[in-house]
């Protein structure tokens, strides 16, 4: 009873290794067993196969969606702007134009066309990727032992299209180096093409950058289908499945016996390698051990260095296009991937008219690149009484803000904003109403950005501004402000 009550707390593992098992037997058996459906089987514990198929079938379709939206975008611009280098170089040398530019509309066509008329293929074109090939042999052989497709097509046209992607980069990174050769064995031709041939180069930087990005994103399954995958890989139908159907099996034709002692039978072992190596280190003499030892860690240390920059350069993935120019950071990401949410407050000291307040703030923020941000925000004031024996809380006004931040060095930044404040206290909306009660304040100053270890506050934003309008107003306001801030 004790362990039934136990395995009731975990009802989404249960009903996966039940649905895994099912599924292997199923596929053991052929599809015209009468034993009972392993979908039917799973949906009546939990249903959580169905859950996991659906999400990785909506994730594909989207991943699917956004790499043919971007690409046909970018073979579109990258055409575009060929066409233009064309238009140029033809009232200087028409003969060169004609001759540089052949065929390369036509080409841009056919992959376009291509792109859209893609069905899929199972063939290992363009980079690899283990994940995603992991992912389409899961879907296959689910889709053996249960009778269901649900997610393989978006898998499989998901490979499809990003050896699409990878092909029209490839033929554009070619353009590039043929236009760039020319462009630099003619320097009077450098005034004339070198705009549009620095645009060419930019747009296949941050294409490159944003294919990478979805590649790295097919690289890090989610802890669902890292179980799956986990679970999946202990079943011995599921082994040999992916042995014989893999995009891998497809180039490497294991043998029969592969991963059994069987295929190690002839290889030598490591105490005979290790008994080769000393045998020719003794004959070098007293001191060739030490000099092996040490040239062994100098290539090491070589190799980490390389490697290092590889990674710096390319993210590791042999992915390498080195820009002429400052990237921005946050050109490939989407829209939404460029807010940023923050909250801050100040307080103000007892003066005549109000007693002690704090307002609270909240912003939303656009990033444009290199560490700058414009956006909007607003707060809320909040009265605290007159003195700790006469604590009363109020609303004691409200503001709207705008706001611009550009980064000067490291985490110190220039900051400035426009802000209406309607410093009154007040008991209805209403009241908010009146716009001659809304004063206004022009904010400069300084913030610095601090780093702090936590999983939600990781960055503390302090800043120090002054407000220039602040003379203009009656009662005049606060002159210089003090703000702490997080940034999410």
């Amino acid at each position: 009873m004790l362990s039934l009550v136990k395995t009731a707390k975990r009802p989404s593992l249960c009903g996966l290794v039940i649905f895994l098992l099912s599924a292997s037997s199923a596929y053991s058996q052929g599809p015209n067993t009468n034993a009972q459906s392993p979908e039917t089987t799973t949906d009546k514990v939990v249903g959580f196969p169905s859950r996991l198929l659906n999400k990785l079938q909506a994730k594909a379709a989207k991943a699917d969606q956004e790499i043919t939206r971007q690409t046909e975008k970018y073979i579109e611009k990258a055409r575009h702007r060929e066409e233009k280098l064309r238009q140029k170089l033809m009232k200087v040398d028409s003969n060169a134009a004609k001759q540089l530019f052949a065929n390369s509309a036509q080409k841009y066509a056919e992959l376009e066309q291509k792109l859209k008329t893609d069905s899929g293929t199972r063939n290992l074109t363009g980079s690899y990727l283990p994940y995603l090939d992991s992912l389409q042999g899961t879907l296959s052989f689910l889709k053996k032992g249960t009778a269901s497709g649900a997610g393989l097509n978006e898998a499989t046209m998901l490979q499809s299209r990003l050896a699409d992607a990878d092909q029209a980069k490839a033929y554009v990174q070619q353009r590039k180096q043929e236009i760039g050769q020319y462009i630099s064995q003619h320097t009077n031709l450098q005034t004339l093409l070198g705009k549009q041939y620095a645009g060419f180069n930019q747009d296949l930087y941050y294409y490159s950058q944003q294919l990478r990005e979805y590649k790295e994103m097919w690289s890090n399954p989610d802890k669902l289908e890292q179980k799956a995958l986990q679970l999946l890989n202990q079943l011995p139908a599921f082994q040999e499945f992916m042995k014989n159907n893999s995009q891998l099996a497809g180039l490497f034709r294991l043998p029969g016996s592969y991963g059994t002692p069987a295929a190690l039978t002839g290889l030598q072992t490591r105490d005979q390698v290790n008994q080769l190596i000393q045998n020719q280190v003794a004959a070098g003499g007293p001191g060739a051990t030490a000099a092996l030892q040490s040239n062994l860690e100098s290539a090491k240390g070589q190799l980490d260095g390389y490697k290092d920059k590889l990674d710096k350069l390319g993210q590791g993935n042999g992915d390498i296009d080195m820009p002429n120019f400052k990237p921005n950071d946050q050109k490939t990401k989407t829209f939404w991937n460029r807010l940023e949410y923050g909250a801050n407050f100040q307080t103000a000291r007892n003066n005549y008219f109000f007693p002690t307040t704090t307002d609270f703030g909240g912003s939303i923020g656009y990033k444009l690149g290199h560490g700058n941000v414009i956006g909007v925000g607003g707060s809320y004031k909040v009265g605290w009484g007159n003195g700790i024996q006469h604590i009363s809380v109020t609303s004691q006004g409200v503001g709207m803000r705008s706001f611009l931040e550009v980064k000067i060095k490291s985490s110190f930044s220039a900051t400035g904003g426009f802000e209406y404040n309607f410093a009154t206290p007040f008991d209805s909306f209403q009241d908010l109403k009146q716009i001659e009660r809304w004063t206004k304040s022009g904010l400069i100053g300084i913030s610095k950005t601090v780093s702090m270890k936590g999983r939600y506050f990781k960055k503390t934003k302090l800043q120090l501004l002054w407000d220039f309008l602040s003379y203009q107003q009656v009662p005049r306001t606060q002159t210089i402000l003090f703000r702490v801030g997080y940034v999410f």
